[in-house]
């Protein structure tokens, strides 16, 4: 236990939201606060961003072990949930840890995305999270995601038939327009908060932009500065650096990682530990990234099964092992192979031989 004067430090550090403290001597600044996202309160608000084919349910589950504020499952289609297609099921299933639970849902058409969040709401979700933002050209041509951007009278209406349709609290992730010719974000942003969404997630870029160039954190004060609600800053945000830098730039209330968490399920909470001022947690050992990786990919085979699952693990073999001796030759070797065992055999071996290697150079 803590002595009672490091608690008061400690207490005093969160008073203020850039409060400079002491801890144990060293100066600190505590960068982010609980914040309200309807009735729940959000502890931490650095927040696992959804992510089709990466953030599911063995994904989540790891990033929430070693601690996330929140995480937020894979965009699901509000058809494919209502029609409660495997896809979509799975997409929606959770682990207890994860809880509360932040379900997304995109679609184009009010009444059947009111449908599928009172389906989300039945299955648990403490939270439905509207995509407005996925660049993607298959949802955009369908007139979701980033497409409602260009459309805000469809957008009011999704919002508005959403929020009206379950009890839970509803949030918004969108991007800062269409184009940089039509940033709309600020607008529409205001008309979300009327319309009763209670969480706002701005990635600083434009559909037009997909994930090429660099994001603007900057342009997300303006929303921070129209609204009343809370707003997440999103984007290129892939170290404990990028979510102050971006905090500091945006005026955010918290951030939430995407692409940065690719093979590092551990990065959120090294970026919860800094914002909050406590000392930030080592990456896992050689050994203990070993074990992590056997475990994904068992939880990726045993929710999909071996055909599927072998398939949608190899970009996660990638990532983890991305920039370890030799991971070139072992990633082209172990996407040749459809057998889950001799993966694992391979996995094993290559690992080994990094554990070997950094006891010689010891």
């Amino acid at each position: 236990m803590l002595p009672a004067a490091c608690c008061r430090v400690l207490a005093a550090a969160r008073e203020s939201r850039y409060g400079p403290c002491l801890f144990f001597g060293q100066p600190f600044v505590t960068r982010i606060q609980p914040i309200p996202i309807g009735p729940l309160t959000l502890d931490m608000p650095v927040i696992l961003a959804p992510m089709t084919g990466v953030t599911d349910k063995p994904f989540r589950t790891l990033v929430k072990r070693f601690g996330a504020g929140l995480t937020v499952t894979e965009m699901i289609a509000s058809e494919a949930m209502i029609r409660e297609t495997r896809q979509s099921l799975q997409k929606a299933a959770w682990d207890p840890s994860e809880e509360p639970v932040s379900m997304q849902l995109a679609g184009c058409e009010p009444g059947r995305m009111a449908e599928a969040a009172k389906l989300n709401e039945g299955m648990g979700a403490a939270i439905i999270d509207i995509n407005m933002g996925c660049p993607v050209k298959k949802v955009v041509n369908g007139h979701a995601g980033s497409a409602l951007m260009r459309e805000p009278d469809l957008a009011r209406r999704i919002i508005e038939a959403t929020v009206k349709a379950v009890k839970v609290p509803v949030t918004l992730k969108m991007r800062m327009g269409w184009d940089h010719g039509s940033l709309n974000a600020p607008e529409l942003a205001r008309v979300a908060e009327d319309l009763g969404i209670q969480l706002i997630t701005v990635h600083g870029r434009t559909r037009c932009q997909l994930y090429s160039g660099t994001a603007d954190w900057a342009f997300v004060r303006r929303v921070k500065d129209a609204v009343q609600v809370p707003v997440i800053v999103n984007g290129d945000i892939c170290s404990i650096a990028d979510a102050e830098m971006a905090l500091e730039q945006s005026g955010a209330d918290g951030v939430m990682i995407g692409r940065g968490a690719y093979g590092k399920p551990w990065l959120i909470a090294q970026v919860m530990a800094a914002l909050t001022g406590r000392p930030v947690p080592a990456d896992p050992t050689l050994a203990q990234q070993h074990a992590l990786v056997r475990e994904h990919y068992a939880m990726m085979l045993e929710l999909y099964g071996p055909v599927i699952g072998i398939n949608l693990a190899r970009k996660h073999l990638g990532w983890y092992t991305k920039g370890l001796h030799d991971s070139g030759a072992f990633r082209n070797a172990a996407n040749q192979v459809t057998d889950p065992a001799e993966v694992v055999g391979m996995i094993d071996r290559f690992y080994d031989r990094q554990q070997e290697m950094a006891l010689l150079a010891a």
